[in-house]
């Protein structure tokens, strides 16, 4: 079977009430939009098809868990046409802001029209194996040309490529935003390269990373305990550079009851944050700063 034709499960309708009351401007700073087909069609490269998650749906699962603001994040089903991500934005209100795909087809109208349409990022790929991934030389042209627009990158790497291509992330001096815990496996131990290397970059003013995607980093059911000591360990090296998300609607999950609430997600951050000073700049100060949100 053509793998685009696989598809994905699609996100817990029923999020429950967090126990964490969300501070005033909390943000989340991962979420993808897909579709609806007929408005936004899928690229023929996906790798696999996703249900319809609109922008309405996701705004409303903001307001259940009470949090303001969200970054949408281009998925891969719709590739490089961020029209997708731009509707989402201007429909929510300025409650969204964005990171985008774009390459070589990319134009600089386009480019413009993403900036003035509340774009503040490129996201690229460093999963083996997925098409597009790890090419340096499509990014390095990248980051040539939204150095002006003051946009940061983001970087989904697994942790062997991560390893793997040390040096070219090590000279990156543009702000770079690292996914869903560089997509370490708990059971590889605290101590693992990759993870050891996110440390190490993590104490560069312009590296930041995002504490989402916990479900992912372990076979553990919520509350993932074993994702504790490396969300403390990021909150010790550098507080002020990381940020919390729900990976809104869990792509990429193909088995039934694998899918996260997102409201649990949430009150993870009672666990990863005790202190509510450090929480707050996670969820609030911390995004605000990065993607530019203002009172």
């Amino acid at each position: 079977m053509d793998p685009k034709f696989r598809v994905c499960m699609p996100p817990d309708p029923n999020p429950v009430t967090p126990k964490l009351k969300a501070p005033a401007g909390a943000c989340d700073t991962h979420c993808h939009i897909f579709g609806p087909q007929h408005a936004f069609p899928y690229s023929e490269q996906r790798r696999y098809t996703a249900p319809a998650a609109p922008v309405e749906h996701y705004l409303l699962m903001l307001d259940v868990l009470g949090v303001d603001r969200g970054i949408v994040v281009q998925p891969n089903v719709h590739a490089t046409d961020n029209r997708v991500s731009l509707d989402a934005i201007a429909k929510g209100g300025g409650r969204l802001k964005g990171v985008g795909r774009i390459d070589d087809d990319t134009t600089d109208n386009e480019l413009a029209d993403m900036d003035a349409g509340g774009i503040c990022g490129i996201r690229f790929e460093f999963v083996r194996g997925r098409q597009g991934s790890s090419d340096l030389d499509l990014f390095d042209r990248m980051i040539h040309r939204v150095r002006p627009l003051d946009w940061h990158v983001e970087l989904h790497v697994d942790p062997d490529v991560f390893v793997e291509l040390e040096d070219w992330f090590r000279a990156l001096d543009i702000v770079c935003v690292v996914d869903h815990f560089a997509r370490i496996q708990t059971s590889e131990g605290i101590g693992q390269p990759g993870f050891k290397l996110l440390l190490d970059l993590m104490q560069r003013d312009n590296y930041w990373t995002k504490i989402s995607g916990g479900d992912e980093r372990t076979t553990s059911p919520w509350p993932y305990a074993e994702v504790m000591p490396f969300a403390r360990a990021l909150i010790d090296v550098a507080h002020d550079r990381l940020m919390w998300g729900t990976n809104w609607p869990h792509s990429n999950i193909f088995e039934l009851g694998q899918t996260p609430n997102d409201g649990l997600l949430l009150d993870l951050m009672l666990n990863y944050a005790p202190d509510e000073e450090i929480r707050d700049k996670i969820l609030v100060d911390n995004p605000a700063r990065l993607f530019g949100f203002t009172d």
